[in-house]
């Protein structure tokens, strides 16, 4: 199975829940394994809480992190610092799914973390 999910973003970092979605583009006879993975250089995927003030932290340690600028990519076209920090995050996840639902742990969601928006990404889920 391959289904791309289509995600609209309104700040330039962002974390967002995205695990209804891809639990939604699970067959439901699916057992096994699928990837999240984000089609982007400046977006990556990650599994970690959808807790609000857990998805600010994020963005504010990739902020603190990585600066905005002095970087040698930002003479081409301005946004190394997007490039760097979904670099650290990682471009995708694979998770275990059985009877066509995502088996997650307790408090372990399915988030986009956008570098580099607001934009419209496109995540794929396949297995």
């Amino acid at each position: 199975m391959r289904e791309q999910l289509t995600v609209s973003t309104d700040e330039r970092l962002q974390a967002i829940d995205i695990t209804g979605r891809v639990g939604d583009a699970l067959p439901d006879d699916a057992d096994g394994a699928v990837t999240v993975r984000s089609r982007h250089t400046t977006a990556a995927v990650v599994v970690n809480e959808a807790e609000p003030r857990l998805m600010g932290d994020i963005e504010t340690v990739l902020a603190d992190v990585v600066p905005d600028e002095g970087w040698h990519h930002d003479e081409l076209d301005g946004n190394a610092d997007s490039h760097l920090r979904a670099l650290l995050c990682g471009g995708s996840e694979t998770l275990p799914v059985r009877e066509g639902a995502l088996e997650t742990g307790t408090w372990e969601s399915v988030l986009l973390v956008e570098c580099d928006g607001p934009r419209t990404r496109t995540v794929e889920v396949f297995g």
